[in-house]
C-alpha cells in the first residue's frame, strides 16, 4: 500500500438516529439546550460526557427505545467540540448492562432477528456503524454480560468494579452475540479465553478479564466512577487531535501489517500535522510549563 491511497477518514457510516425507530423517547429543553431521556441519563460535565443506562429494574437491559437514546447521546457526544471524553456506566451496583431485553424481545421480537429492530438501529447505539475518534470509557459497575459485555468491548478504556461479571450467555438462550461480541472478543482476549467464553456463556470475574487483558483496572464499587474519572482527567491533559490521532490509527491499522499501516494516510493525523498544537507541545515542555491545546479552528 501507498501514501496514495484513499484516505481514512471521519466517516459517518450509516446514520441511524432516534427518530429511525417508532420510539421517540427524548426531547430538548430549549433553555437549557440540554438532552432529557427517559432511558438514560446523559450529562456533559466539563470536557466529559456522562452516559448513564438508566433501568435499574431490568438491571439495565437494553431494548431498541433506549438503543436510540443512547445513539442520539453518543452523537451528541462526539459531534460537540467542547466534550473529549465519554464515561458510559449502568444506574446502580448490580449491573452495567445484562444486555438486551429479553422479555422486550419475547413481546416484541420477530423470527430472523437477533433483537427487535436489529436492522434500523445498533445495539446500544454505538456497537455497529458508529465512529467516534474521541475516547470512550466502560465504568462497569456489576453484570455485563451479553450485549452489555459487547458495549463495553465498543469502548476504549475498561474500569471494572470488583464484584462484575462479564460473559456471553447467548448460546445458553438460544441467541447469538451478534451486536460486535462474536468479533470483538476474540480480538481483545487471547483466542481460547474467548472460544471458552463465547461457546459455553459461563461469565467470568473482574479479576479474570484484568487478567486476560479485557479490563484495564479493577477497583471497589465505591471507587470505580472516581476511577474513571481519573482516566478522563489524564487523557483530557494530553492534546486532544493526537489523542484521536492515536485511535483511528490504533483502531484502523489493526487488520494491516505495520508497514501497511505506516503507509496509510490517516484523517486524524492530519489534523495533528496541521495544528500549532504539534508545536505547542515541544514549547511547553523546552520552556517547563503546561500546554495550551489550540487544535484546530472551526
Amino acid at each position: 500500500m501507498t501514501r496514495g491511497r484513499a484516505r481514512r477518514s471521519r466517516s459517518r457510516c450509516k446514520e441511524y438516529s432516534a427518530g429511525a425507530l417508532s420510539h421517540p423517547t427524548s426531547k430538548r429543553d430549549h433553555e437549557g439546550g440540554a438532552l432529557t431521556y427517559r432511558f438514560i441519563r446523559y450529562e456533559k460535565r466539563g470536557p466529559v460526557a456522562h452516559v448513564t443506562i438508566d433501568r435499574p429494574h431490568r438491571l439495565n437491559a437494553i431494548h431498541p427505545p433506549a438503543s436510540a437514546e443512547m445513539r442520539e447521546a453518543f452523537m451528541d457526544f462526539r459531534d460537540d467540540p467542547a466534550l473529549l471524553i465519554a464515561i458510559l456506566t449502568g444506574e446502580g451496583d448490580r449491573a452495567f448492562s445484562a444486555g438486551n431485553d429479553l422479555k422486550y424481545s419475547a413481546e416484541h421480537g420477530k423470527s430472523g432477528k437477533t433483537y427487535p429492530d436489529s436492522d434500523r438501529m445498533p445495539f446500544g447505539g454505538i456497537t455497529s456503524d458508529f465512529t467516534c475518534w474521541k475516547p470512550i470509557i466502560a465504568a462497569v459497575n456489576g453484570y455485563a454480560v451479553g450485549g452489555g459485555l459487547e458495549l463495553a468491548l465498543a469502548c476504549d478504556i475498561v474500569i471494572a468494579a470488583e464484584h462484575a461479571l462479564l460473559g456471553t450467555p447467548e448460546p445458553r438462550v438460544g441467541l447469538v452475540a451478534a451486536a460486535g461480541g462474536v468479533h470483538r472478543l476474540p480480538r481483545q482476549a487471547p483466542f481460547k479465553i474467548a472460544m471458552g467464553m463465547l461457546l459455553t456463556g459461563r461469565p467470568i470475574t473482574a479479576a479474570q478479564a484484568h487478567g486476560w487483558g479485557l479490563v484495564n483496572e479493577v477497583v471497589p464499587q465505591t471507587e470505580l466512577m472516581p476511577t474513571a474519572e481519573r482516566w478522563a482527567r489524564e487523557i483530557a491533559d494530553c492534546a486532544p487531535l493526537s489523542v484521536r490521532a492515536h485511535k483511528q490509527m490504533a483502531t484502523e491499522g489493526l487488520s494491516l501489517s505495520v508497514n501497511e499501516a505506516m503507509r496509510l494516510e490517516f484523517s486524524e493525523l492530519d489534523r495533528v500535522l496541521a495544528s500549532p498544537d504539534l508545536l505547542e507541545g515541544p514549547r511547553a515542555f523546552a520552556e517547563k510549563r503546561k500546554p495550551t491545546w489550540r487544535g484546530l479552528p472551526e
